[in-house]
């Protein structure tokens, strides 16, 4: 998942979630969020 930007990750990661995809891979783009550190104020909202 490093291919990604941190900015393409939390774009994937919002995206995901407007458009209720399914909740393992939301949750795998979450998993390499946390991982990175990465902080969005939508996070915290949504999980």
């Amino acid at each position: 998942m490093m291919e990604l930007s941190d900015q393409m990750l939390l774009e994937s990661y919002h995206q995901a979630i407007e458009l209720q995809l399914e909740h393992d891979f939301i949750a795998m783009l979450l998993v390499e969020i946390r991982k990175r550190n990465l902080h969005s104020p939508e996070l915290a909202v949504l999980h």
